[in-house]
């Protein structure tokens, strides 16, 4: 019997009450033809009533690419878990998802996403369920939030502490998925699944293993079909014994707005002077003083925000390939791409599958981590997965928890002041008219990064504004260096109400920060 058949016929065999693993990020491998499926049979049919899908990165985005937001129906989802959620800016729609969360109409988590596919591998091996130390007194905790984003999420809680050994670990029980959804370019009448033409693994190889451990169903959306025999054993990432059904959508988009690009799977080397560098302003001001940070042969990973400027700086001067960086969807070195891309890299080395990346990152094998704030407060707490007035402007934690928890070092960048009048020159900034509020608060509104255990496992920390560069000291947050242009006192101190003190040997940040041009650095 063949196993191509229709969307349609595909998710015909999803039962009531099914629990739905769905391989994605955002655009990223998103089988969106098969969601969609779902969506319209539900509506048409009732059917499948009282879901749960687990997304260990987030399926689909706010820019044409649904995912999610086609089982975003009342009677059609119970309860979701995702490392992170479809976002964008405030002039869009709230989308469907996001209204379903803050009105209390699903039971909703945001479960850090390493942990997700941990939850995946322990399910597949039939062992008691997660046992980590990722993520405690974050709102990850059941201290805190436990994941938790409404009262219907915290009604039915997903997590406890632990003790074990003499020390305190968070316990994820298993959420054992019978049906998973997949992506992936072509598939060969056995099943077998390459990847060819895709920006990433992701995590589908375990997440159909741990339906398969347990008698479920298997979906893959494909590009395109082959004979049976056809494909290379050693380019098959996901054999065909484990893939019950095969849909195939010619028209899948590698990412958002991108049809296909050889260079975002690494079937092309783009040159070097064909990125794009970092538009001159104070965001790249900002990132060139965590560049600094960096030398020669060091390992690093980054996320979204003034942090994914970090590689163009680098290639402003002329050292492109002097670090290797690492991101959560499994792009080793190269240039992690930003905007709609983001999540790819062109020109890597390597793609590795996004659980053994978390692997690593969890395990803090890397050398530094740069990464964006929304808010930091006095204990050193930073929040960048929850607004409460506008939820979906972020996210949630994606993989941020994962990599936080032991990296070595972590360079924090955002803006000290929302909304303030800046003036930027060649020689320094200057602030004209102070902002709406200061992002240096009393307490953050969720804490996705700890201070106080940073404290205690020794992390180094840095936070890197437009203002000052500050260090979370035993005894609070201290600006060790100031911006040329800054007044101390005017612009930091006051700004945050005290909660920023000035160190007494703070030094001026270097000068060639303002280059229009290359600005001579050599990590």
């Amino acid at each position: 019997m063949t196993k191509l058949v229709s969307a349609s016929q595909a998710v015909s065999r999803i039962p009531d009450d099914a629990v739905v693993t769905v391989s994605s990020s955002s655009a990223l491998g998103c089988p969106d033809l098969v969601l969609e499926a779902i969506g319209q049979r539900f509506q048409a049919e009732g059917h499948p009533r009282n879901i749960t899908t687990l997304h260990p990165i987030a399926a689909g985005d706010m820019y044409g690419v649904k995912g999610m937001e086609h089982l975003a129906q009342d009677g059609l989802l119970s309860r979701v878990l995702a490392g992170s959620y479809p976002s964008g800016p405030s002039s869009l729609e709230m989308p469907e998802i996001w209204k379903m969360i803050v009105e209390d109409r699903v039971a909703a988590y945001n479960v850090p996403s390493g942990i997700l596919y941990d939850m995946h591998r322990e399910a597949a091996a039939r062992r008691p369920g997660v046992l980590t130390q990722v993520g405690l007194d974050t709102f990850v905790d059941p201290v805190r939030e436990g994941c938790a984003m409404n009262a219907r999420g915290a009604d039915a809680p997903i997590v406890a502490r632990a003790e074990f050994d003499g020390q305190t670990w968070l316990h994820f029980p298993n959420i054992v998925p019978n049906v998973c959804i997949m992506r992936a370019t072509t598939a060969d009448e056995f099943g077998n699944l390459t990847y060819e033409h895709e920006g990433a693994y992701l995590g589908g190889l375990e997440q159909a293993i741990c339906v398969r451990n347990h008698g479920g169903l298997v979906i893959a959306q494909v590009k395109r079909v082959t004979a049976a025999g056809s494909l290379r054993p050693h380019d098959v990432r996901v054999p065909g014994h484990l893939v019950d059904l095969i849909v195939e959508d010619p028209l899948q988009k590698q990412t958002t707005e991108t049809p296909y690009d050889p260079a975002i799977s690494g079937q092309v080397m783009r040159p070097w002077d064909s990125f794009s560098l970092a538009e001159h302003g104070v965001e790249k001001v900002i990132a060139r003083r965590a560049a600094l940070e960096l030398r020669k042969g060091m390992s690093a990973n980054l996320g979204f925000g003034i942090s994914a400027m970090v590689p163009r700086i680098l290639l402003e001067e002329g050292h492109p390939q002097a670090v290797t960086w690492a991101i959560e969807q499994g792009a080793v070195g190269g240039v992690p791409l930003t905007g709609f891309a983001f999540g790819c890299a062109s020109n890597a080395h390597a793609y590795v599958p996004s659980p053994q990346q978390f692997i690593y990152f969890q395990g803090g094998g890397f050398d530094m981590s740069f990464l964006s704030f929304l808010e930091v407060d006095v204990e050193g707490n930073v929040n960048v997965s929850k607004l409460g007035k506008k939820p979906y402007l972020t996210a949630g934690c994606g993989g941020f928890v994962d990599i936080t928890a032991r990296a070595k070092k972590i360079v924090f960048s955002g803006w000290f002041e929302a909304g303030a009048k800046i003036d930027l020159g060649s020689d320094g900034i200057k602030v004209t008219a102070p902002g709406k509020f200061t992002k240096m608060v009393d307490q953050v509104e969720h804490v996705t990064f700890s201070g106080r255990r940073a404290r205690e496992t020794g992390q180094d920390v840095l936070y890197v504004t437009e203002r000052c560069v500050i260090c979370l000291t035993e005894g609070g947050l201290v600006a060790t260096e100031i911006m040329p242009g800054i007044d101390p006192k005017r612009d930091i101190v006051d700004a945050s109400g005290g909660r920023i003190s000035v160190a007494e040997n703070a030094k001026l940040m270097p000068g060639t920060l303002f280059a229009e041009g290359p600005m001579g650095m050599t990590p």
